[in-house]
């Protein structure tokens, strides 16, 4: 137990809203992707929006939770410096973008270390690894790698960092057979990321996400919390839905060969970062946001609206992109943009309606 202060709520929303406007801002630019109408039109290039929507929103979730959990004034400026990083890429030079994203990353790794002074665990050591893949995604982005071939480390970022969140979260129930493995999962993910950059076949990564989504499915508490009611089924079934869209993106990958191929990219890409990791946020909000914000989200069944909404619009996206179907593709797409924007309307709408600051059906984990 730590006697550090909390961080001021006041210093929270500030980074909350930044990470906010980079979703915004993401959700746009897929939308001028697609071919869709969107509220600002745009012809940037594609890979900013990777960027702003993976380290600008999700990365700046990630960050801004971990210091939280950290109690570090000082390290505050690691999610401020991703959320700001992702909207200076809106700038025709996204240099400072960039290395403002290098600090925010960097800044992830050293609150992982700084945690791991108060106690190393598998599930830290496992997260500590995705931040590591998150730091080589900007550092590639900024030395002018294409996404696709920085692919393989904001998987690692994303998946790693979420894989060990399940650690953390079902570590009473997991055996240390399952916690071994799932490091040395980790690990290999994390030494086939850094194999591409010696020429190894990206579909090395691939394999080994197939196997992290393997694991899940054997091992996370999803699979008996499914059979309960109320929050625990929900994020249950989008912790699920997750895994299979883990499973899928991977299976694409594995068997789609190289990402610079245009429709395979699409698949993996949207399959990990929507059907993967949007299903996990989807699924942790109603205990997370809480924590760091002060802030109740209850559930209520209107939250299924979101999770139905995104995996239709993916299913759609993908089978599109499978059989070549423009217009069907450009409405997964839209669904997909509709899908994220209801979860925040909803989310919003119920934490201000709350009269209880109880985030969790009480005795119940999701």
């Amino acid at each position: 137990m730590t006697n550090t202060p909390q961080l001021p709520t006041s210093w929270r929303w500030p980074i909350l809203l930044t990470g906010g406007a980079c979703l915004l801002v993401g959700l746009n630019w897929a939308l001028n992707l697609v071919a869709a109408w969107a509220p600002v039109a745009s012809d940037a290039p594609a890979a900013r929006h990777g960027q702003i929507m993976v380290m600008g929103f999700i990365g700046t979730l990630i960050c801004l939770e971990r210091v939280v959990a950290l109690r570090s004034r000082a390290l505050i400026i690691a999610p401020l410096a991703l959320g700001a990083g992702g909207l200076a890429l809106l700038a025709s030079n996204p240099l400072v973008g960039q290395l403002l994203q290098i600090v925010g990353m960097a800044g992830l790794v050293v609150v992982y270390l700084r945690l791991a002074r108060r106690g190393l665990s598998i599930a830290l050591a496992i997260q500590l690894l995705g931040a590591l893949g998150g730091l080589a995604a900007v550092v590639l982005w900024a030395v002018g790698a294409q996404t696709w071939a920085v692919a393989p480390w904001l998987a690692a970022f994303l998946v790693l960092t979420i894989v060990g969140e399940r650690v953390e979260l079902a570590r009473i129930s997991l055996s240390q057979g399952a916690e071994r493995a799932a490091y040395v999962l980790s690990a290999a993910l994390l030494v086939a990321a850094m194999g591409t950059l010696a020429g190894v076949p990206a579909e090395v990564v691939a394999l080994v996400l197939l196997a992290l989504a393997g694991w899940l499915a054997i091992f996370d508490v999803s699979r008996r919390t499914i059979a309960g009611a109320g929050l625990p089924r929900f994020a249950a079934a989008n912790m699920l839905a997750a895994t299979a869209w883990l499973a899928i993106g991977s299976m694409a990958w594995l068997l789609g060969g190289s990402l610079a191929t245009s429709r395979v990219y699409d698949t993996v890409i949207h399959s990990i970062t929507l059907g993967f990791t949007i299903s996990m946020i989807i699924a942790h909000a109603p205990i997370i946001l809480p924590a760091v914000l002060k802030r109740p989200l209850p559930y209520r069944p209107l939250a299924w609206a979101a999770t139905i909404a995104l995996n239709i619009g993916l299913a759609v996206r993908i089978v599109a992109d499978i059989r070549g179907a423009g217009q069907a593709w450009q409405l997964g797409g839209i669904i997909t943009v509709v899908a994220v924007l209801t979860f925040v309307a909803t989310s919003v709408a119920t934490s201000l309606r709350a009269s209880t600051a109880r985030p969790t059906v009480e005795g119940s984990t999701p």
